[in-house]
Parts: C-alpha cells; structure tokens; sequence
C-alpha cells in the first residue's frame, strides 16, 4: 500500500491521467490501516436480506437490486471486524437502511418540498416515538428499538440524536441540488459530514465495549476530533470512487466534484486534489490518536478503533463494490 505524498498537488501542476480512477486512487491514497473483515459477514448477509423483506424496503426490485450492488452486509463486515454478531448485524441493517433511505431522498428530494414528509416522519420517530406511516418509518422504529435493548438509555440517546442530524443532512444536501448556484468546496464538506450517516454509527462502538465509556472521555475535545476526522476520511473515499457515478447523475455534494468545480480541472485531477485532502486528515487523525492512546482505557481504545474501522473499511468496499464500478472505467475528464 503506497503511503503518503508529501508535495501538494495543484490543478495547474497536475496532468490527467491514464488508466482508471481506482488505479489512480490506489496510487495516491494513504492507508495506513490493513484490511480486516468480519467472520459472520454471511450470517449479517443473510440477517439483512430478512430484515428488508420483513418491513417490505425490497419489495420494488429496483431497491432489491440497488442492495445487490451495495452489499451493506460487507461494508458492516470490514468496518465492524472486531464487534459481536449482534452489534454486526445492527450495523449491516442500518448501513442497508441508510442506502435505501438516502437514494429514496435523492430522487425525491431535487424539489424540497416532496422530502419533508419522509424526513419529518423520520425525525417524530427518533425524537418523539411516534408511530410510522411508511414502510421506511416502520423500519427506522423497528431498527431503533435494536438499539434501545443493546445500548445503555445514553448511548441509544447518542444514537438517536446522530440520526436526526443525518436526516437534517438530507434536506441540506436537498437544497444544494435544487440551487442553481454550484456548492463551494466547503459547503459541500459541511454537509456531507452529515449526509455520510457514519456518526450514528459510533454509539454503536460504545455499546461493544465490555463497560461503558465515562461521558466525560467521549466529550474530550481530542476525542471530537477524531470523530470528525474519521467520518471525513472515510466519506470522502467512498466520494473518491462513487464520482464518476455522481458527475453522470448531476450530484453535487461530492468532494472531488466539488474540487472540479472550484479548479476547473479534469476528475483525475480533481480526484488527486481530494485524495491529497484525506491523507492529510488520516494523518492528523494518527498523529491525535498517538498522543491520546497512552490515557485511553481499554474500552476507549476500542472505541477509536471503531472509527479507524470505518477509515479502512470505505476505502476496502469502494474498491470492489458495484455501485461505484464505474471508477474501474478508463479515466474521464
């Protein structure tokens, strides 16, 4: 695995490139954490599969398909390696949820004002419990309530919290795609920190601990840091290799789009240029780890290494998965 570059890439230096974009990715991206994936993927696989029918977010094969070309249950297995099957499983349902909520948004949501009854719903049932009307509500509530009997009453109040600022996320994203205006490089980082939904996530990692973190550790200044970095290191990988599909679809909220814009350059190098962003955040987010892990409890350090599993694990399943197959292709402008 190539380490990191240590000259700035610029768009006036930068020449497009030959070959794809995974090729170009994977010379250029810093990883320095090894693949690792779960031994239960298949049972998460298959849990999935179940749960989906269950509440009936499969029943259109378009969205059946869309979760073939996803695989939630891998992306749960690397980035959840270390995690018990139950934990596992809660992390592949939500990942499978969050897909089919988030392209659910996306095709209603280039007119505002169709979305806000699937996000309203979805927020009176994080934050009020109130009964859901959709087969989405239905199970978002169901998915929440694996959450309450796993977690502390603390951590599925971090859960639910993180999730309505997902939601919210959507109609941000929802208003820069209606917008005339191309999204400047730094709105479009603000809201895909939170249109990626990983901070949900991170309850979860709380949960998996054989005790329960101190609140005070998880309100560490340093110990925020981290959690931001981890979800922008890990986000904007998967941007890195789903561009292609969101410049032939006309999304915006990408960071290499979002670099193309700004330089006006070709997606190779605006691609460089983004890659050039994350190793330098996924060094930061080493260098803070270093300095904290010495006052880390054990449950602490298991802790980070949940966000460390989502850094490595987007950057193994963007790779591979078919939903951003077209980062395979021969390399556009």
């Amino acid at each position: 695995m190539h380490t990191v570059h240590e000259e700035v890439p610029t768009a006036a230096d930068e020449e497009p490139r030959t070959g794809s974009l995974r090729e170009l990715i994977d010379d250029k991206l810093y990883m320095p954490f090894p693949f690792r994936s779960h031994p239960q993927e298949s049972e998460a696989e298959a849990g999935v599969t179940a749960w989906l029918r269950r509440w009936g977010l499969t029943d259109d094969p378009a969205v059946a398909d869309m979760i073939d070309r996803t695989r939630p249950a891998q992306l749960a297995s690397y980035n959840s390696p270390a995690v018990d099957g139950e934990i596992l499983q809660i992390v592949a349902n939500q990942i499978a949820y969050q897909f089919v909520f988030d392209d659910t948004a996306e095709d209603v949501g280039r007119h505002p004002g169709h979305l806000l009854p699937m996000l309203c719903e979805s927020v009176a049932v994080l934050r009020d419990g109130q009964q859901p009307t959709t087969h989405l509500g239905a199970a978002l509530a169901d998915l929440h309530r694996q959450v309450r009997e796993r977690c502390t009453a603390g951590q599925a109040a971090r859960w639910a919290w993180n999730s309505c600022e997902y939601v919210h996320g959507l109609l941000y994203e929802s208003v820069a795609q209606a917008h005339s205006v191309p999204v400047p490089l730094g709105l479009c980082t603000s809201i895909r920190a939170l249109t990626a939904g990983i901070e949900p996530f991170y309850p979860l990692y709380e949960a998996a601990q054989p005790r329960e973190l101190a609140t005070e550790s998880l309100q560490r200044p340093v110990m925020r840091r981290l959690r931001r970095l981890s979800v922008d290191a890990a986000v904007w990988t998967a941007d890195l290799f789903s561009a292609v599909k969101e410049q032939r679809t006309g999304g915006m909220v990408n960071l290499a789009l979002a670099h193309q814009r700004r330089h006006r350059c070709p997606l190779p190098v605006a691609v460089s240029l983004a890659v050039h962003q994350i190793n330098g955040t996924i060094h930061e987010f080493e260098r803070l780890y270093e300095g904290i892990r010495p006052t880390l409890t054990p449950e602490g350090l298991g802790y980070v290494e949940g966000m460390i599993g989502w850094i490595r694990g987007c950057y193994f399943w963007s790779r591979t998965v078919p939903r951003y197959a077209e980062a395979s292709e021969p390399a556009m402008s």
